[in-house]
């Protein structure tokens, strides 16, 4: 293999302007209607469905089902098992539209419909369209002279994917692997269909959320229409780039009805919207799709870096055909300009790294895997998307992996990211189990999938990663997939695995090197692009579930486990009891009950148990529910916090640490540090301090504390670093402190300390030490180190002295202790606040100050302020 995989010829920028023409056409404008299509065998039980009904487009069948009250809150109580037979169903959609004289005057037009879920079929006024097999597809049909001035009908048809599949799944003599099997009667356990099938794979159930199989029309569908030419796309690749200057070739795409000439217009404006650049070039066309390659240099260019390493610039590359610039003669695309490289270079010891290189620096990445906000992705706005990668941001991250058992992601995820400079992973959508890639008809479908989408998001600077999978090879290896398959039928077996080399090998690899502009290809996370081992600490990138998942080994085993690349690593809590009010009633707020257990999807409902063996095993028994729930916080943040900063410790053998996961798709128990209602756990303000670009790490395992300073800036730090042992009144037991040189993009590590030197016979129920980096008096990153279990600590009941004031536009509550308060917790009954820093440890006689911002006067955020720590909550 080589050493690197590299960009296509010296790296790129980044494209397009849409497959589906952003510029040319709005959403249709139509009255939608749905209904359980007639002659369905669910009519019976559920009179009154096959009438007409109010729709939302874009939408799901549950949402419009829940907006007409026909069916509970799928989230709310315990509903989930009484709405599955919405996806044994078959339905049906409408939309009557008129159309302008404008548009139908020219003399072609297209109806594009962005997200059909999933087998659909489409008439127009009575005639049939088009028949779609694929969610992520966009799918297009001409309707040139079909139109009419007024009462145009669109019909939908959406057949049951669970219904459609089943009969040809359960005739296999032997079955290829699923993901989760049903609880509910509504598919055979032995014979699943979400693999076989292009269609959000979560739909179907995850252990971190709900089992609902939708339908409906879930994004957009636009008429475009023009005349003799339109502009289709434009891609710009990066032929050079360094400070001094970036060659471009900007490739213009043009659809013409006949041979002939067209004046193209060319024009790049920089970050600011100044014209940097001009080109008018008359373009020979000949019938169908050209080409039209520009070729453009800019003279210090503005890069685009990730968050922390510079400014995220970006460009406007602007393409006119014809005089007259009609919606179809225009595309415009942002872009950035940034190199990338996946660099896999082999170390002496046989190993091979795995680093993202931007603009020719190596990238720490820090950052959590990404799933679906939301069950029904038509709820999912823009604003939604920028309060999650906001918080990504704020929490000093700088990567973010796209998980694949979702979708893909709209557009204004991709432009928010690029905004905030946080790469993006991207899986193509394939979330577990085994695909059907012996199959040429499902490949097929999946590469038209996949060149949709790489066109679609080819250029953003921040994708800087196509990955194939998600756990399907590491399945097929390591979990018994392979061997059981074998065992059954080796034939079979030896199919059902060159169809995956084919797809994820090749196919895949292929779409990506022909429209991805340079981002490289990655077959399957974990893995190693298809070599032997697809789980390996040593080589390519690595998901790491033994703590947690089985055999749910101690938090301290990530002290022990270094990987190239962790793209995968976590600790479940439960989100904040405000998220949980009106979702589990008050009653049945234990952890036992039915309720909660439907919101616990983790081993069938038994997730909690797993809960509390972390819990007790650190922190002792909870005495109630919401001491669970906060303990459960604590212990997520203080396991994750230990393995990101050993990743971090680990720089340059480690290069990235992506724990899972950034977020909810609904309100219930799961890995994420951002809670359903966009709340943050106690991780996510623990990330913001461990992922900081300079920080320090002391990781204390087997009696040894190793104490190592983060340094992720490209530039160098002239800094202190301390490390005192105190008692839990403060006092000092003794101190260290030393000026150090820290090299720019460096884990340098300054001392090993044992217990036995630290402590100096002192009671280490009593005592603790604290980590600090300094930057002359200014206090860059703290962290305690304890010597005993939470719940082995001789913590005092907390007095802490608060005080809060007005200051500008917010609030800022100060707070002191004379003992040490550990996992403090501040919230206002009834009230959100937003807070610079909460879910810390309160050093002794220090007073910590803390900004906040609430929508509540003065007076009631002093009557609602609640501190609770963790001597509160221990039995």
């Amino acid at each position: 293999m080589h050493c690197r995989i590299r960009s296509m010829a010296w790296l790129l920028v980044l494209l397009l302007a849409a497959w589906a023409l952003p510029l040319a056409a709005a959403p249709l404008q139509a009255q939608w209607q749905f209904r359980l299509l007639p002659g369905d065998a669910h009519g019976a039980a559920h009179p009154g469905l096959q009438q007409w009904r109010p729709a939302q487009v874009p939408g799901a069948v549950h949402t419009d089902l829940l907006a007409q009250g026909l069916i509970p809150d799928p989230y709310v109580g315990a509903p989930e098992a009484g709405l599955q037979w919405i996806g044994l169903a078959d339905w049906e959609y409408r939309a009557r539209f008129d159309v302008d004289a404008a548009t139908l005057a020219r003399a072609h037009a297209e109806l594009a419909f962005e997200g059909l879920d999933t087998f659909a079929t489409v008439t127009l006024n009575g005639q049939p369209l088009l028949q779609a097999d694929n969610s992520h597809r966009t799918w297009r049909a001409r309707v040139d002279g079909r139109l009419r001035a007024t009462g145009n009908e669109l019909q939908i048809v959406l057949r049951s994917p669970i219904s459609t599949l089943l009969p040809s799944v359960q005739a296999m003599p032997h079955r290829i692997a699923g993901n989760y099997p049903s609880p509910y009667g509504d598919e055979p356990k032995d014979a699943m269909v979400g693999n076989f099938v292009r269609k959000p794979g979560y739909h179907f159930g995850w252990d971190w959320g709900p089992r609902y199989v939708t339908a409906g029309i879930w994004r957009p569908v636009r008429l475009q229409s023009w005349d003799a030419q339109r502009l289709t796309a434009l891609a710009v690749h990066t032929r050079a780039l360094d400070a001094a200057e970036a060659e471009l070739e900007i490739a213009v795409e043009v659809e013409s009805a006949a041979v002939g000439s067209a004046a193209l217009q060319v024009e790049v404006l920089d970050p600011d919207g100044r014209r940097v650049a001009r080109i008018d070039r008359k373009a020979m066309l000949k019938a169908g799709a050209n080409t039209v390659a520009v070729p453009v240099a800019l003279q210090q260019p503005r890069r685009w870096w990730p968050a922390g390493q510079g400014e995220q610039a970006r460009y406007t590359v602007r393409a006119t055909l014809g005089p007259d610039a009609a919606a179809a003669g225009r595309i415009e695309q942002r872009i950035g300009l940034r190199t990338v490289e996946l660099r896999r270079e082999v170390d002496r010891a046989g190993g091979q790294g795995f680093a993202f290189v931007i603009n020719g620096v190596p990238i720490f990445a820090k950052g959590a895997n990404v799933i679906p906000f939301d069950m029904f992705p038509a709820r999912v706005d823009s604003a939604r998307i920028r309060r999650e990668l906001t918080a990504a941001r704020d929490a000093n991250m700088n990567m973010l992996r796209n998980w694949g058992g979702g979708y893909y992601e709209d557009d204004a995820f991709f432009d928010i990211a690029d905004e905030l400079g946080l790469l993006v992973w991207q899986d193509f959508m394939f979330g577990g189990g085994m695909q059907p890639g012996y199959d040429p008809a499902f490949r097929a479908n999946v590469v038209a999938e996949a060149r949709d989408n790489v066109r679609r998001l080819r250029h953003h600077p921040s994708v800087v990663l196509w990955c194939g999978n998600n756990e399907e090879e590491t399945a097929w290896k390591d979990w018994g997939h392979g061997r059981d398959l074998t065992a059954a039928d080796p034939a079979f077996a030896a199919k059902v695995w060159q169809g995956y080399v084919d797809l994820f090998g090749n196919d895949l690899r292929q779409v990506v090197a022909e429209e991805g502009l340079g981002v490289p290809y990655w077959s399957s996370s974990p893995g190693n692009d298809l070599d032997e081992k697809a789980n390996d600490s040593t080589r390519g990138d690595k998901h790491y579930w033994q703590v947690w998942g089985n055999p749910a080994l101690p938090v301290t085993a990530y002290l022990r486990e270094t990987p190239r690349f962790m793209s995968e690593y976590g600790l479940q809590a439960w989100p904040l009891l405000r998220t949980l009010g009106g979702i589990i009633p008050a009653v049945e707020q234990r952890v036992d009950s039915a309720t909660v257990r439907a919101h616990q999807k983790f081993m069938a409902g038994e997730g909690n148990q797993r809960l509390l063996k972390y819990i007790e095993e650190e922190y002792g028994t909870p005495r109630d529910f919401p001491a669970f729930v906060y303990l459960s916080q604590v212990m997520q943040a203080d396991g994750i916090q230990l393995a990101a900063l050993h990743h971090r410790a680990s720089r340059p053998y480690t290069m990235g640490s992506l724990y899972w996961q950034l977020n909810d798709v609904w309100p219930g128990a799961s890995w994420s540090s951002i809670d359903y209602a966009g709340r943050w756990k106690a991780l996510h303000f623990h990330a913001r301090r461990f992922f900081a670009d300079q920080a320090v790490a002391a990781l204390r395992d087997e009696g040894v504390t190793r104490v190592s300073l983060l340094n992720d800036r490209q530039q160098g730090l002239q800094a202190t670093w301390r490390l005192r042992v105190i008692d839990l009144d403060g006092t000092l037991r003794s101190a260290r402190k030393h000026r150090v040189a820290l090299p720019p993009l460096s884990a340098l590590e300054v001392g090993r300390f044992a217990d036995a030197e630290l402590l100096n016979g002192a009671d280490p129920t009593r005592t603790v030490a604290v980590a600090e980096l300094l930057d002359g008096g200014k206090l860059l990153s703290r962290q305690v180190v304890y010597f005993v279990p939470a719940k082995a600590l001789a913590l005092a009941p907390a007095k802490i002295d608060s005080a809060l004031r007005a200051d500008g536009d917010g609030y800022v509550l100060t707070l002191r202790s004379p003992t040490l308060v550990r996992a403090l917790w501040i919230g206002f009954d009834g009230l959100d606040a937003t807070l610079d820093d909460n879910a810390l440890d309160l050093v002794p006689g220090e007073t910590v100050a803390i900004r906040l911002r609430a929508d509540a006067d003065l007076a009631t955020l002093r009557s609602t302020l609640r501190l609770q720590s963790l001597a509160d909550v221990i039995r």
